[in-house]
């Protein structure tokens, strides 16, 4: 059973039986939702997504760019690799790094 999580996000297509998952558990949703790239899927259940932004220095008036790695949970029915383009989205702390879960994975890696 498929839950609706309050995002327009395509839900996966495998069912898992995990409370954490927002899918398929009981796992509420809310905050921020950022896109960005899996750089690192080795450890159980959780991915890091790398996301890459633009800051914006006022004294030389232009832009640097700079990225955040960020701990999220990876759920068995999505479990997504390294070098896909995942969307991820806040959620309440699973773990002391986790506060964030993959809700979609966007784009496969080849």
């Amino acid at each position: 059973m498929k839950k609706n999580i309050g995002i327009d996000a395509k839900p996966p297509e495998r069912v898992c039986s995990d409370p954490k998952c927002c899918w398929h558990g009981k796992l509420p949703i809310r905050g921020k939702v950022i896109e960005g790239i899996v750089v690192s899927a080795k450890a159980q259940k959780t991915a890091i997504v790398k996301r890459e932004y633009f800051h914006y220095i006022p004294k030389y008036e232009r832009y640097e760019r700079r990225h955040s790695r960020i701990a999220a949970y990876n759920p068995e029915c999505i479990s997504a690799k390294e070098g896909d383009r995942v969307r991820i989205a806040e959620c309440r702390p699973i773990s002391k790094t986790k506060a964030f879960t993959v809700i979609e994975v966007i784009e496969r890696k080849r």
